[in-house]
């Protein structure tokens, strides 16, 4: 058994049925969309179906099991007493399928995913490389300007150009392109609008690298803007930086989340700052650990989180400025290098 498997294993009281996709890539390897890991002491069984069969077989330490197309009929067929399964990942439907089989379902939480939170090299090393792409096609973007009279939907297929040549194998998440009111609203959807001079050009974009994830967002300018957005900038950068030095080990996901959020509080745009500091990322890139007022996560060493503060004022115009950090036992590691200091595009 791998050491993933190992740690999961002194957690357990019971045999875990773990059906989240990332969780399964996570403890043996395999992604795929129809796959579940039955994990006890003994033995690790693997059900998948047919398409996914091959691969499966060449994974040491798992007793491969081949399993129907509707891969919950052959867990309720083959699997009996009890039997933990991840409760916030797992449908009704299927819960209720596999009670009526027989098997005593046990809700559990989150124990494969406090494992993920706190990543290995490897994992470090993928995120560093997505993180480094990014870097690369932020620049790109940034250097070939002429953003002024082209839609948002044009520049972000643009922008995922760029992650792709310089070696992205996706995008973690569709390109954010979200200009001039759009961009006051945080998860705004892409638009045919048609970007204007003196207004902000906010970019959240990532890719990933051996199935994981980055994460990074710059708020650019296009031309003089008006000052209302200039001091929400500032505000802003000021209160990120803030947020970054507050990221250690021990702190609390409260504690780094109001390091930012006082800093935007005293300048009068608390009423504009409605999401949390940051979140954790990695085989997906919305994970733990959180950075927010109703976490209830404490950060260590090895987990890699964003920070990522916003302003949003309704009708203007908004800002967000966010960085990729690895958690250390020193000072953290911020992966995001472009910079963070207010840039025009024409």
């Amino acid at each position: 058994m791998n050491g993933r498997v190992d740690r999961l294993l002194e957690r357990l009281e019971e045999p875990l049925l773990v059906s989240n996709p990332a969780n399964v890539r996570y403890l043996c390897g395999l992604a795929s969309s129809n796959a579940a890991l039955v994990v006890e002491p003994d033995r690790i069984r693997l059900y998948t179906d047919f398409r996914y069969a091959e691969t499966a077989r060449a994974i040491e330490g798992v007793e491969l099991v081949d399993a129907k197309r509707d891969l919950f009929q052959t867990l309720s067929e083959e699997l009996s007493g009890k039997i933990g399964f991840e409760a916030t990942s797992l449908t009704f439907e299927r819960y209720s399928r596999l009670h009526a089989g027989g098997i005593e379902p046990i809700p559990r939480y989150g124990l494969v995913e406090e494992l993920r939170a706190v990543k290995d090299e490897d994992e470090l090393d993928a995120i560093r490389r997505g993180a480094e792409i990014a870097n690369t096609a932020f620049e790109r973007f940034a250097d070939e300007g002429n953003v002024v009279g082209r839609t948002e939907r044009e520049l972000a297929w643009r922008f995922e150009q760029f992650l792709h040549d310089a070696t992205g194998e996706g995008v973690s998440f569709p390109v954010t392109m979200a200009s001039g009111p759009n961009s006051a609203k945080p998860h705004t959807e892409l638009s045919d609008r048609v970007v204007v001079p003196g207004e902000t050009l906010l970019v959240d974009a990532g890719c990933m690298v051996d199935g994981y994830c980055s994460d990074c967002t710059r708020t650019f300018a296009t031309g003089s803007l008006p000052n209302e957005l200039k001091n929400a900038y500032e505000v802003c950068l000021d209160a990120q930086l803030a947020g970054l030095k507050a990221v250690r080990p021990g702190a609390s996901g409260p504690g780094v989340d109001s390091a930012a959020r006082d800093r935007i509080e005293a300048a009068g745009y608390g009423h504009a700052f409605g999401h949390g500091l940051g979140h954790g990322v990695g085989l997906v890139v919305h994970e733990d650990p959180r950075l927010a007022q109703e976490s209830r996560s404490v950060l260590e060493a090895g987990n890699v989180v964003t920070v990522e503060p916003g302003i949003y004022l309704s009708g203007l115009g908004g800002i967000r400025i966010e960085d990729l950090v690895i958690v250390t036992d020193g000072e953290p590691e911020v992966l995001t290098t472009f910079p963070k200091d207010l840039h025009s595009l024409d």
